[in-house]
């Protein structure tokens, strides 16, 4: 099943729209208490040199693995996850399209567009973030792989200038059935956007995931991050029409506007085009105070990108006063010297810091009496792993741009603060937590044996040849109680209860299912702590000294 918290999904198409500003967009289809480690215990991490580690780089490598294991279509010879064969390729098929590949998002043989397109963003921002540190450990070129294998599927169901295909398979009928993806038998339903029946949700996610993708491969293979950005580019804001089609999986609760700043933010750090950035500041209204972040909800990772923007430096600023010349009614140079409605996003930035820091008197997600934080029971795992990436990104934003950190009511907290919650959360996952194991599949000697997910359940076709049907794999494998016959490695799965308590039981689909964002933000979280620069050490450090030595917070 996917499992997500509210069990939804969006969709609704925008076409190519010439503004004053230049030609926008085109198709946009478009409780414990938490001890914070003192200042003076800081290492070049920003984290307290007490706190516990663990191997990052072999949990990064794991969760990007992950990814191979999720693959729908042909399979390359370098596939790694072995267990896995080649599934649904004859996708698209009734309308004569060609939609094999892409991913599975979860435990289910549904490839829904929408979580699959936020999926992408989320390795995409990782890979742009920390390019230097995952390249360190040699795994820049996985990830790479990772993120094409699903770009090359958006750019397929990118039919025409107003089709955008949403989902392939029909998730009640799927769910009916207990089969690995290579027995698959259920109806391959297809589903699209059009300018008639729109999806601006998925459709604007599909641009952002498109447009980050683009940054990428910039470097790497020019041609094709030409050839994403192009395709993000034809997605915008003129039919706009909530997306509905993958309900009741995937529906949309927080509406589209999130999403459509959450686009317009990666178009504009992908093409460096003002008429993006006057988008964003033309629809400043639009942005709300969240607590989450996740595949309904892009609020929080659109205000972060926006706040990075609104902290650039002079250079930028003469940039822009350049560009503007021509036009004075965009946004002016002075914008970045504090005179700009980038500042709502900003603003509402820090309040999501203060939504989920323990000792913010405005605190709105509590952690566990272990220390984790819990939005919903329902693969709560998935909100923890996305806050994570957010927090650790924005601390490195507050880094680079030298300040005091978030004013969250009486209390400050630092940058260096903020990514030890952040990175408090990436421990519990891998084991520092009340039952002492890990939530990610392969990791550490003791972790879920029992993931919620038909391929892994069920023996390999290379093992077992013979056709497992739809009721049989109900009856002999998903009521098992036996250890999946394949191990999924780097799966993270929906976590622990409120009570920090974990039953280990494949029924259990809200608490054992993985899923590929829940994946993609563990990974993003992670990333941030594989290195650390020494500078912005010091920089922090010297802030830490001035303004707070002597505090524990």
């Amino acid at each position: 099943m996917a499992i997500n918290t509210k069990q939804n999904i969006a969709f609704g198409v925008i076409f190519a729209n010439n503004m004053a500003c230049g030609n926008v967009w085109g198709l946009l289809v478009l409780g414990s208490i938490w001890a914070f480690p003192s200042a003076r215990a800081v290492n070049c991490d920003g984290i307290d040199s007490a706190a516990a580690n663990y191997d990052y780089k072999d949990a990064f490598s794991k969760a990007i693995l992950f990814f191979e294991g999720q693959r729908s279509g042909k399979l390359p010879a370098s596939q790694r996850v072995k267990w896995r064969g080649d599934s649904a390729l004859s996708d698209g098929k009734p309308d004569n399209v060609n939609l094999v590949g892409g991913y599975y998002d979860a435990g289910d043989n549904v490839k829904f567009g929408w979580p699959m397109a936020f999926s992408v963003s989320l390795l995409s921002w990782a890979a742009v973030e920390y390019q230097k540190e995952i390249s360190a450990i040699n795994q820049l070129a996985y990830l790479q792989l990772a993120i094409r294998w699903g770009t090359n599927f958006i750019l397929k169901a990118h039919t025409s200038s107003t089709t955008l295909y949403t989902q392939v398979g029909d998730g009640n009928r799927d769910h009916q059935c207990w089969e690995r993806p290579e027995d698959m038998d259920t109806p391959r339903t297809l589903y699209k956007i059009t300018s008639g029946s729109p999806g601006s949700e998925v459709a604007a996610d599909s641009a952002a995931a498109l447009a980050a993708a683009s940054i990428v491969f910039k470097s790497v293979d020019s041609n094709y991050s030409a050839r994403l950005l192009s395709h993000s580019k034809s997605f915008a804001d003129k039919y706009r029409g909530s997306y509905k089609d993958s309900c009741p999986f995937y529906c949309s609760y927080s509406g589209y506007q999130d999403e459509l700043l959450w686009a317009a933010a990666w178009l504009y750090k992908a093409s460096e085009e003002a008429t993006y950035l006057n988008y964003v500041a033309s629809k400043e209204g639009w942005s709300q105070t969240v607590s989450e972040f996740s595949w309904d909800n892009k609020f929080a990772g659109a205000q972060t990108l926006l706040a990075k923007v609104a902290n650039y430096n002079e250079n930028y600023v003469k940039i822009f006063q350049i560009s503007h010349r021509r036009n004075n009614k965009g946004i002016r140079g002075e914008f970045f010297g504090g005179k700009t409605n980038l500042r709502r996003f900003k603003s509402d930035a820090d309040s999501f810091v203060c939504a989920l820091m323990p000792r913010s008197s405005s605190v709105q997600i509590k952690t566990t009496r272990g220390g984790l934080l819990f939005t919903r029971d329902s693969s709560n795992l998935q909100y923890a792993t996305s806050a994570s990436m957010v927090l650790l990104v924005y601390s490195k934003i507050l880094n680079a741009a030298h300040t005091g950190g978030v004013q969250c009511g009486s209390v400050t907290f630092a940058a260096s603060q903020i990514k030890a919650f952040a990175k408090s959360q990436v421990d519990y996952i891998l084991g520092n937590n009340p039952m002492q194991m890990s939530y990610m599949v392969g990791y550490g000697s003791k972790y879920p044996t029992q993931l919620h997910h038909r391929g892994a359940s069920i023996p390999s076709i290379h093992v077992h040849p013979a056709k497992v049907g739809c009721n049989d794999g109900y009856s002999t494998w998903y009521s098992s109680s036996k250890p999946n016959p394949n191990t999924h490695v780097g799966a993270i799965v929906g976590g622990p209860n409120s009570n920090d308590q974990f039953n280990d039981a494949r029924s259990d689909y809200s608490h054992l299912e993985p899923t590929t964002y829940m994946n993609a933000a563990f990974l993003g979280s992670v990333a941030a702590l594989l290195g650390g620069s020494n500078a912005e050490c010091f920089i922090e450090q010297m802030h830490i000294n001035r303004t707070s030595a002597g505090d524990d917070y």
